[in-house]
């Protein structure tokens, strides 16, 4: 019997080509040369994720046959005892898809294939269309347009709709204050101009990023009805959840949701219950491939696809691991993508490319 192969260091890589910073594990081994990459970028609480690896699971790990990543993943999650969270699961998430690379490099494999073969030639892809006016909206919808793309997703002044504000009371904070009635109009309004101007055969996503009021979203969902929308993104946020019943009760517009979740509960309801179309999870903040995988299985025998969030925070290892999940995967929807620069692809050797669309 051959020797296993052994955890022998892990790793702990920051960078930010692009002020964003992005969390990378690597993981070498008893092989010489052999080692995996893996994804634990949680922006908000970098260092947290960091002083997680570094204190609590690599000791840990170290002396680990890489070859048992069920394992190393259920037992990694449950060594701090208490769990569920975001700096613990990307922190565990960076391990799993390190291993997961190590595995296909041991196999002379890639991942897709250890999962199952691909199931599609490629991964649509959904870009970001903003702009401060209606026009500017529809100038970049149609640059997207032009480079192929089926599926876009358009803001019209960015989250919340920053064009609308209300006037804040004297001596209020400094800050941004939103009009959330205003937004959910113009919105309304963005899909009437951009569906006329650009016809039926294009898929129109928006990302509402929780920024209504419940009974609000449920009016919004309704009211875009007529414009066919491929999904309706975070219309809630996920203290509000039970709310997506009353949505479902009252409008078909396609449903996405799981941005934020962390734990199996929250989307658990939502999936059995056939609330929503597309779950959207970042997939390092559920734990990694392995866990990403089991929730895919799970969505497809309630015929709810995948949508897994893509944005600029999460590294190029990461958008990879979201590529070789989308193309094993027989429900896979669409990918977020963000378009890399010439300075990630520099640090980021191998970043997947997105060609026509996909």
């Amino acid at each position: 019997m051959a020797k296993p192969i052994t955890i022998t260091n892990v790793r702990t890589i920051l960078t930010a080509p692009e002020v964003t910073p992005l969390v990378v594990v690597k993981i070498e081994t008893s092989e010489p040369g052999l080692y995996g990459l893996g994804c634990a970028t949680f922006t908000q609480r970098y260092l947290a994720v960091a002083t997680a690896i570094d204190k609590y699971l690599k000791d840990f790990l170290i002396g680990k046959d890489v070859a048992n990543i069920e394992d190393i993943w259920q037992t990694s999650f449950v060594q701090s005892s208490w769990r569920n969270d975001a700096v613990l699961s990307n922190s565990v998430s960076g391990i799993d898809m390190a291993l997961w690379d190590i595995k296909g490099k041991v196999a002379g494999m890639p991942v897709y294939d250890l999962l199952g073969g691909k199931a599609r030639a490629g991964a649509a892809v959904y870009r970001h269309a903003d702009g401060k006016s209606l026009s500017e909206v529809e100038e970049n919808v149609r640059k997207y347009m032009e480079q192929g793309l089926l599926y876009i997703r358009c803001q019209w002044g960015g989250y919340g709709g920053r064009i609308d504000q209300i006037k804040a009371p004297e001596n209020a904070p400094e800050g941004a204050y939103f009009d959330p009635h205003g937004y959910a109009r113009n919105t309304v309004k963005l899909f009437d101009h951009i569906r006329n101007a650009v016809g039926d055969d294009i898929e129109l996503l928006h990302d509402v990023h929780e920024r209504l009021a419940p009974i609000e979203a449920v009016r919004l969902s309704k009211n875009l009805e007529p414009y066919r929308l491929f999904f309706l993104e975070d219309a809630l946020s996920p203290e509000a959840v039970d709310w997506f019943a009353v949505m479902r009760q009252q409008s078909a517009t396609p449903i996405a949701m799981g941005e934020l979740f962390t734990h199996p509960q929250e989307w658990l309801p939502l999936i059995q219950n056939r609330l929503i179309d597309f779950i959207r999870c970042h997939i390092s903040t559920i734990g990694g491939i392995t866990p990403a995988k089991k929730l895919a299985h799970l969505c497809e025998a309630f015929g709810i696809r995948t949508a897994w969030h893509g944005p600029g925070d999460v590294s190029p290892v990461g958008h990879a691991a979201n590529l070789h999940i989308d193309l094993s995967s027989y429900n896979f929807g669409v990918q977020e993508w963000w378009g890399p620069s010439d300075l990630i692809k520099e640090v980021f050797p191998g970043t997947p490319e997105l060609r026509g669309g996909y």
